[in-house]
């Protein structure tokens, strides 16, 4: 699934010089960085700063006005089917609660997506594989329940298993957590550290949880329309750092587990 011209020495995600624009205003602004395989990544900065539109920009979901963005070894112009390599889980997933769609349906899409054509047995392998990736979510038990009556944690568990039903190389997350309590949030981020370990993930995700970040990020990126530091989070996220990142608007929530 993956190109085959991507190695794992090559960066995962490599973004050279990159400016997207709102209007005339530049949200994102000439950002250059590259992501090593298997690292998980978080992109941390105020409000407005251009995180989530930097997101949409890797994801090809919005033009750039400038620079190159490179996935798994290609241009995002020319990903074609690698576009199957990577998984997405965005801040708010707008849906009717009412619709009759269960876990395990939702599940099963991703398996759609990402295997073709349909031959004798397709079926059974699907289950399978939503069976799995239920499993490894914890939510095996929830399989056949309508995704309206899942709480906030719940129903970003199952998002994690639609990418979860076939193999990725890349997932993305656009402040995946966004309305989810403290408890969940870390329960989230234990089980995202761990399947990243079991499947080899490369993650880059938008956070607001500084603390989240230092214990389960290995780097992090500020960005402020532009990008004003990087590296690790025990360095990155020093007070001065932060400062210059955040200034008078820098909120800080301290989870005790």
């Amino acid at each position: 699934m993956i190109n085959s011209r991507f190695s794992a020495d090559s960066p995962a995600i490599a973004v050279s010089n990159v400016t997207v624009r709102r209007g005339r205003y530049a949200a994102v602004e000439s950002v250059s960085f590259q992501l090593s395989a298997g690292t998980n990544t978080a992109i941390v900065g105020p409000n407005g700063g251009g995180k989530s539109t930097l997101i949409q920009a890797i994801l090809g979901l919005i033009p750039h006005q400038a620079g190159e963005i490179q996935i798994l070894g290609s241009r995002i112009e020319s990903l074609g089917k690698h576009w199957r390599s990577i998984g997405y889980i965005p801040q708010k997933f707008p849906f009717d609660r009412g619709f009759p769609l269960s876990v395990s349906e939702l599940v099963g899409l991703g398996y759609c997506r990402g295997t073709f054509p349909w031959w004798r047995g397709q079926q059974k392998r699907k289950r399978q594989a939503v069976e799995l990736a239920l499993e490894r979510v914890k939510l095996q038990d929830r399989r056949n329940q309508a995704i309206g009556t899942l709480s906030g944690g719940e129903l970003k568990r199952v998002l994690l298993a639609y990418c979860l039903v076939i193999p990725r190389s890349l997932l993305i997350l656009d402040e995946a957590m966004a309305g989810v309590d403290a408890t969940g949030e870390a329960e989230f981020a234990e089980l995202l550290v761990k399947l990243q370990q079991e499947q080899s993930w490369t993650i880059l995700q938008v956070s607001h949880d500084l603390d989240m970040v230092s214990r389960y990020c290995d780097r992090v990126l500020c960005i402020s329309q532009r990008l004003l530091c990087q590296g690790v989070p025990s360095v990155t996220l020093s007070p001065d750092n932060l400062n210059a990142v955040y200034g008078s608007t820098l909120t800080r929530y301290v989870h005790h587990h």
